[in-house]
């Protein structure tokens, strides 16, 4: 998470940056570049800070870029002032197409950052069913998800316990959804609770055990996709501690 904050603020000042720096740079051009020009640049330079950044950094990028296209290339320069009514009609345009185009771009790297999200999910089930396949021991697979569900939920631990449970823990369910039954009182969480929360590992119809996440402290619970990866995961571990089970006893 201190990751994704840093990225944030670097974004924010690049906002606030990266516009001013362009419209510097162009002074020099000012004379022969037309206002039309000036402002196509300054929008390229918004949807630079859009597309590696937020929706709040591309909306500031824009809001930059209008500002200091206005103070910089067209007269009277070095004020906040628009003498020209065509020049105040670009620098409104220029505005408003940096804004809409910096939403598009942020959307853009959203979509890309979930089709990606969404092929690791893909290749992370893969690789499970495969080391189903091959491996030696139900025990093998119940080790592999274990490791598997550290790096997918962002975990500082993960143990697995056979049997039946002490006590009521938080519970990861079927949907992915975080919730604690205490005495019939739901709490849905939207953190990590202290302590272990349970991913139950069900298979032949019975419980066979469950997996014990050990998050760091004050983390959000991660997103949906992740948990219902999770839940796949224990659902292959579970399968094959049924089949097991039952290949004994036949």
């Amino acid at each position: 998470m201190s990751g994704y904050r840093l990225h944030d603020g670097a974004a924010l000042v690049a906002a606030l940056v990266a516009p001013f720096l362009v419209a510097l740079a162009l002074v020099p051009f000012r004379t022969s570049l037309t206002a039309a020009n000036a402002a196509l640049v300054m929008v390229v330079v918004v949807v630079a800070v859009a597309a590696s950044g937020t929706r709040a950094a591309g909306a500031l990028a824009a809001l930059s870029a209008a500002v200091w296209y206005d103070f910089f290339l067209i007269e009277p320069y070095q004020r906040f002032t628009i003498a020209d009514e065509g020049d105040l009609g670009t620098s409104v345009l220029l505005l408003a197409v940096g804004l809409i185009v910096s939403q598009l771009a942020v959307r853009a790297r959203r979509m890309r950052d979930v089709a990606a999200s969404g092929s690791a999910h893909l290749a992370t089930l893969r690789a499970a069913a495969r080391f189903a396949e091959d491996s030696p021991s139900p025990e093998a697979l119940v080790e592999h998800v274990r490791v598997e569900l550290i790096g997918l939920l962002g975990l500082r631990g993960c143990r697995f316990e056979a049997g039946s449970g002490a006590g009521p823990r938080p519970r990861m369910q079927h949907d992915g959804g975080l919730w604690l039954d205490d005495g019939g009182r739901l709490v849905e969480y939207v953190t990590w609770p202290d302590g272990e929360t349970e991913l139950p590992v069900v298979g032949a119809g019975r419980s066979r055990g469950r997996f014990l996440l050990d998050p760091f402290p004050d983390r959000p619970v991660p997103a949906e996709e992740d948990r219902l990866v999770a839940v796949a995961l224990a659902a292959l571990a579970g399968a094959a501690l049924g089949s097991a089970g039952l290949s004994r006893k036949g």
